[in-house]
């Protein structure tokens, strides 16, 4: 296994990797960084939060190994809807069948089972359908009380103890986040995590408890896999600092034939509005059990890419499959061949992203212009809060993104952005120190030598958050790294 260094990655866009039994050690987590993750997944949905807290402390020991920040989300479970138990632990459902959903927490048989869900009876009509197991069960309302729902079996099949229900053609009134994932949240920030992602996220305002919560802390990622969220999706994309394609259940509710255009709209409003954006759910599916992919998944993962993608992420392949670290490495692989396709860069840039009316946007959308102009060989972004980079990763430049901040938060929430390499350093407190600084890093990087040009961009006065106002273009001596004197 061929695996990195801790240099910047041989391609721009990034690897989310989630954790679980295939991959919860420390020496397995330092295997799949090495062979191209880079951010981690902690998914709440299953284990405790104690198992967490070594998890967790497991990725920042390879941190501290490895020298370089690495992003840790935390994905929060959601108020995911599950039927109660059965009698004898599953039951077989025939199509035609009448089939009942009550509040009774008795064990059900092949005519009822407990809904422990009161606000899914408020908004059901007849009519509406209701999908079993990820869809394998299809029931239709045939009539509704505040006690119990009538529906008929249109697809039957066997149906086990608390599988999922998704209900796509309404809007359930429930909050976006359960006392589980308040406690969750709680916990994720007393450990310091880079990112948080809210599930099941139907309406902007299902995100304004868990900001009020992360109060700054943390980034918020909102999971974009729910029909409704499509109908306001852009103003779900304004209020979050990301979002995710989460193609699972959203794959669920949705026909088959409706996710790829939904895909591609949630790419292109998260790429059009600024903000980072993950494909994740079923990249690599057959490397859970299998050591290669198929041609299909292959294609899948590079369609995501030219799309301009920041983030294409691994489920079960990394958390519970044979073959984590070589989905990792195919991952990173495919993505170093599509970035290498000289056609890369018009496919991704198909969607127009134009800059704010700032200062700060302007400089940013110039710096990537004024690299294919004058050859440049890098972008070097100073940044207190990581603005300066979210802005300069949205222009999709043709160079790398070395981001030099003062901040160790800053430097690990970066982990998901497009094309950004982040190091933690000391602030400049001159002009003169930030080009000395800019020149320095940029070769101890790897990024350019001695005749090359480099591209600065950054905030006067330093230390600033937000203050984005100087571009700056210097020609490297390859001399900068010498002793003075």
């Amino acid at each position: 296994m061929l695996y990195h260094s801790t240099g910047p990655r041989k391609r721009k866009v990034r690897v989310l990797a989630t954790l679980g039994p295939a991959s919860n050690s420390a020496e397995m987590i330092e295997k799949l960084y090495r062979a191209g993750a880079d951010a981690f997944r902690v998914n709440m949905s299953h284990g405790t939060q104690d198992d967490k807290v070594a998890l967790i402390a497991e990725i920042r020991a390879v941190e501290k190994k490895v020298q370089r920040p690495i992003t840790v989300l935390v994905d929060l479970q959601g108020p995911k809807l599950r039927v109660g138990t059965f009698a004898g632990g599953k039951v077989e459902l025939q199509a035609g069948a009448a089939f009942q959903l009550d509040h009774d927490p008795t064990p059900g048989d092949a005519t009822r089972v407990c809904l422990p869900h009161k606000e899914v009876f408020t908004a059901l009509e007849p009519g509406t359908r209701l999908l079993l197991d990820d869809g394998k069960i299809v029931l239709r309302v045939a009539a509704k009380s505040d006690d119990a729902i009538d529906a008929r079996v249109e697809v039957g099949g066997a149906l086990s103890d608390r599988k999922g229900l998704n209900v796509p053609d309404v809007v359930v009134p429930m909050a976006a986040m359960t006392e589980k994932d308040r406690s969750d949240l709680a916990f994720a920030l007393e450990q310091g995590v880079d990112w948080i992602a809210l599930s099941f996220v139907q309406r902007p305002e299902d995100l304004d408890e868990a900001r009020a919560m992360i109060g700054g802390r943390a980034s918020l990622l909102a999971k974009i896999e729910k029909p409704a969220a499509l109908e306001r999706l852009e103003e779900i994309v304004a209020m979050a600092d990301a979002v995710m394609v989460a193609r699972g259940d959203l794959g669920v509710e949705l026909p088959p034939e409706a996710v790829p255009p939904a895909q591609k709209r949630i790419v292109e409003t998260a790429r059009r509005m600024g903000r980072p954006v993950v494909v994740a759910t079923q990249m690599l599916e057959s490397m859970i059990v299998s050591p290669t992919p198929t041609r299909a998944e292959v294609s899948d993962v590079g369609t995501a890419i030219y799309d301009g993608a920041d983030a294409v992420m691994l489920s079960a392949e990394s958390a519970a499959g044979a073959w984590p670290v070589e989905s990792v490495s195919m991952m990173d692989r495919i993505a170093i061949s599509v970035e290498a396709d000289p056609g890369h860069a018009a496919r991704m840039h198909f969607t127009e992203t134009r800059a704010d009316p700032t200062t700060a946007d302007a400089l940013a959308e110039a710096s990537a212009v004024i690299a294919n102009t004058v050859s440049a060989k890098a972008i070097i972004c100073f940044t207190f809060s990581g603005s300066t980079a979210r802005r300069v990763s949205r222009e999709r430049p043709s160079v790398p993104i070395l981001v030099l901040t003062p901040k160790q938060e800053t430097a690990r929430q970066l982990g998901l952005l497009w094309g950004t390499h982040a190091v933690k350093t000391r602030d400049v407190a001159s002009f003169e120190e930030m080009i000395d600084k800019a020149k320095r890093m940029a070769l101890r990087h790897n990024l350019a030598k001695g005749g090359d040009r480099i591209i600065i961009i950054a905030g006067v006065p330093f230390g600033t958050a937000g203050s984005t106002n100087v571009l700056h273009v210097v020609r490297l001596t390859g001399d900068e790294l010498r002793p003075k004197g």
